[in-house]
């Protein structure tokens, strides 16, 4: 199928060389899917083409919409290219959306409510709630949804979880799973982490994928249309490396990414071990996007 980006996006060359059929233009054709990409990563035009990827694979048509909060200045991206690309929410509402994914962010280690977009963070939580849309919020994303929906806190980790982890899926028979293996790898890179028990306060939570090396995986509140992933299906075979030559760059402590061959050939290559599950993880996740909302 096909995924339909804004003329001139960087993510079209990658996947038209990939072979993965794209289209371009200021809007998609009728019957397309549109997705609302929250990009809050702070490597925007990696991110995009990530998540265009899977989008890409997915096996319906999607238009991709790319959006930042208003009233945050990312200081890592071109300001050109945000200009040219991006929208805000308020741009976008009034088109509507068919489903929406907040990316993770580079804030853990603030509190929630320190993060100087998490005032506009709620209040599109809120309209994807009230509105019934699927959302996905991936890695710090799905730590602020739990957060905010159910009052669940984070946990500081001794040292950052990294690498590639084996997953186990726990709910065997969930839409989300259908066609995905019991157990597969994952990218995991983050600083802080959700404890299972603290979801036991909360109601209407269930834990679909976790790991006993690095926790919780997928979480589903079903009433909400909303999933919690808070690893990363969408990186690409470099990615880990990337980050852990960044982080060494800025002279941060931090240990080389578990399971994962630094130097290995292809590591930029755009098929690593995970990508079937993630690939097939969109496509489940897709489906269900303007199925009618749960009772």
């Amino acid at each position: 199928m096909t995924i339909h980006l804004s003329s001139g996006l960087p993510a079209l060359g990658v996947l038209t060389a990939e072979g993965l059929a794209v289209s371009a233009g200021d809007r998609a054709p009728a019957g397309f899917c549109r997705i609302g990409l929250l990009n809050l990563m702070p490597d925007k035009i990696t991110t995009e083409t990530q998540f265009a990827r899977l989008l890409a694979l997915c096996g319906r048509d999607c238009e991709l919409v790319l959006m930042r909060p208003s009233g945050h200045r990312c200081r890592h991206a071109p300001e050109g290219h945000l200009a040219a690309f991006y929208r805000t929410w308020a741009d976008i509402v009034p088109d509507g959306l068919d489903g929406l994914i907040v990316t993770g962010a580079p804030v853990e280690t603030l509190a929630f409510e320190e993060v100087d977009y998490w005032r506009e963070l709620t209040g599109i939580l809120d309209w994807a709630a009230a509105n019934a849309l699927p959302s996905m919020h991936v890695c710090w994303a799905g730590q602020a949804a739990l957060h905010h929906y159910h009052g669940v806190g984070k946990h500081g980790l001794p040292q950052k979880q990294f690498g590639v982890y084996e997953q186990s899926i726990l709910a065997e028979r969930h839409r989300l799973l259908v066609g995905m293996p019991e157990r597969f790898p994952v990218p995991v890179s983050r600083h802080t982490d959700v404890c299972a028990a603290d979801l036991a306060r909360a109601r209407g939570l269930a834990v679909l994928v976790a790991s006993p090396e690095s926790g919780l995986c997928m979480v589903e509140d079903r009433r909400r249309r909303a999933l919690c992933v808070f690893n990363h299906f969408e990186y690409d075979a470099g990615t880990l490396a990337r980050e852990y030559e960044r982080d060494i760059a800025a002279g941060r402590p931090v240990r080389p990414p578990v399971n994962c061959d630094l130097d290995g050939a292809g590591r930029t290559a755009p098929n690593p071990a995970w990508r079937g599950v993630a690939a097939r993880l969109f496509a489940n996740w897709i489906a269900g996007v303007g199925a009618l909302a749960p009772c």
